[in-house]
């Protein structure tokens, strides 16, 4: 494991990354101005409001709906509404997107969730670091604003790849080829994970499907078998994808009960904070991709291009503000009212670990090491474990929810030509009839292997490296095309590990980074073994490699 540069204070080797979706920071978190006046969120005694073209005016208030029945928009032309006259066209966007909404929904906008009702997010809230001036990256939807967090820009698109009402080159986003801060990781030989449930979008970037990165992919399972082991087994970065279609869906985007997401913060959080030696060494950073189309008052202030790719917009100024939060022993009870966007975290892994850039908006951005404290001692007082109800965990109106599971979001709809893309055209680049006939080939040498596992008392690579956890055996189509995706990229990582292992020129850090790599795959540490490397080349051998 890469260590702290000398006479560092950064108590941190762990940094766990969770973006959920389509919240906004009032309406999330502005409730904690009742416990910080200081901090910048909703005034009960000056509550602001939106006027809607016919002229009626609504105004924040607190709500305790679970459930938004329609997804506001948020792409660029929706925002520029929203933010007109000092952000007074949030009801009068969704109005004319929806005439026929009730006035439930459109309270809804402006709504905030009071004090303590969302139990994990507002418990964390109450315990750690509130980032008060945490925007999303730019004003538009879900995958620009992903992309910015892990690769410091979006190569130039601001829209969604959904249905081409945006004019989007679908094709095209498939084919970004920007470095990511997995590319500035691997380089660095810093040991990485990705935690998926079902379809990680991150598979969008063109570097993260090349067999070496799409190794690093897990389901979310495996991230809390890890949790309970070694501290020094854990990844020093890892990136949890919440699960984005289905019936568990729990990456908190509208209509789905909130809850779902709840839970999943909560099932993170006691991961880490039940194994000692990991939440000591951890930062945890829970942050929204973009403001969803709900209400927030502050005005996003300019921001830095981060490149010269700006084919649908000039990247000149911050999106809405969302909610974030960084929790740790190492952080204080507080908010933050630095200005920080999502390449803060790059900002912040770049600086830690002495990494290559990122682009010019992730070299200026404020890195969110500013939160940590110098000298600061190691707190006790954190809580052991956050809990959901049985009531909160049950949603209030259960047709609702199974109705929420049918309907195709643009990020679903920009998942389904993503799964359709890989199983077409990125698998050896091979036309349909081959690609089938491969598939076919591959899932019969699969059942003659694990025969052949069962039969000699072993596991053969093709089982380790492949095996999925249940979820990527529900029955749904883009999740099993994506399972068979990183089941063939994990079988390709095997030989390209092999050659690294054996070239004399590779370094003796990039040696043990692919080491570990193969560790991961194959669930054998051969990087705890006395020797490691000898044992590790037998394997790869035996199995042809």
């Amino acid at each position: 494991m890469a260590m702290e540069p000398a006479g560092t204070s950064d108590p941190i080797r762990h940094v766990v990354l969770l973006i959920l979706e389509n919240h906004s920071f009032d309406q999330m978190l502005g409730c904690f101005q009742g416990i910080y006046p200081s901090m910048d969120g909703v005034d009960p005694a000056h509550l602001r409001e939106n006027q809607e073209d016919a002229g009626t005016f609504y105004r924040q208030s607190a709500t305790t709906e679970r459930q938004m029945f329609v997804d506001p928009h948020h792409e660029l032309e929706h925002v520029a509404v929203q933010l007109e006259n000092q952000n007074s066209g949030f009801v009068r966007d969704f109005v004319r997107a929806y005439p026929d909404s009730t006035s439930l929904a459109r309270n809804f906008i402006m709504g905030y969730y009071p004090l303590d009702f969302l139990p994990a997010l507002h418990a964390l809230a109450r315990h750690f670091t509130i980032c008060d001036h945490w925007f999303s990256s730019l004003p538009g939807p879900t995958w620009p604003n992903r992309f910015f967090a892990l690769t410091g820009t979006s190569h130039g698109r601001v829209n969604m790849p959904q249905d081409g009402q945006h004019l989007v080159d679908v094709k095209g986003w498939f084919e970004q080829d920007q470095d990511t801060i997995f590319d500035r990781l691997s380089e660095k030989a810093i040991d990485w994970k990705v935690y998926f449930q079902g379809i990680p979008q991150t598979v969008a970037l063109c570097h993260q499907r090349r067999a070496l990165n799409a190794a690093r992919y897990f389901y979310m399972g495996q991230f809390y078998d890890d949790a309970r082991g070694a501290e020094e087994d854990f990844p020093q970065f890892c990136l949890i994808e919440p699960d984005f279609v289905g019936s568990g869906e729990n990456d908190d985007h509208p209509p789905h009960d909130i809850m779902k997401a709840q839970k999943l913060m909560a099932d993170v959080y006691n991961a880490l904070r039940s194994n000692a030696a990991l939440w000591e060494s951890t930062l945890l950073v829970i942050i929204y991709d973009e403001h969803g189309g709900f209400y927030d008052h502050v005005v996003p202030p300019p921001a830095v291009p981060p490149d010269d790719h700006q084919q649908e917009y000039t990247f000149d100024q911050y999106g809405l503000r969302v909610p974030a939060i960084l929790v740790s022993p190492w952080v204080k009870r507080e908010v933050n009212a630095t200005l920080f966007d999502h390449t803060s975290v790059l900002k912040y892994l770049i600086d830690k670990w002495h990494l290559g850039p990122l682009g010019r908006r992730a070299a200026l951005a404020n890195s969110i090491g500013i939160a940590l404290q110098t000298g600061m001692s190691l707190r006790d007082d954190t809580p052991v474990r956050i809990n959901l109800t049985t009531q909160q965990l049950v949603p209030p109106d259960a047709r609702a929810e199974d109705k929420a599971e049918s309907t195709r979001s643009a990020h679903h709809i920009a998942l389904g030509f993503l799964t359709h893309y890989l199983k077409i055209a990125v698998v050896e680049n091979l036309p349909l009839f081959y690609t089938a006939c491969a598939r076919f080939l591959e899932d019969t040498k699969g059942l003659i292997q694990r025969w052949l596992s069962w039969f000699y008392k072993e596991s053969p690579a093709i089982v380790v490296a492949v095996q999925p956890d249940k979820l990527a055996r529900d029955k749904q189509p883009l999740r099993e095309q994506f399972a068979k995706f990183l089941g063939h990229q994990k079988q390709r990582a095997l030989p390209a590990l092999a050659r690294i292992l054996r070239d004399p020129k590779v370094s003796n850090d990039q040696r043990h980074h692919a080491l570990r790599t193969l560790a991961v795959i194959t669930g054998r540490k051969f990087h705890r073994e006395q020797n490691g490397l000898v044992n590790a080349d037998q394997w790869l051998k035996k199995y042809g490699y």
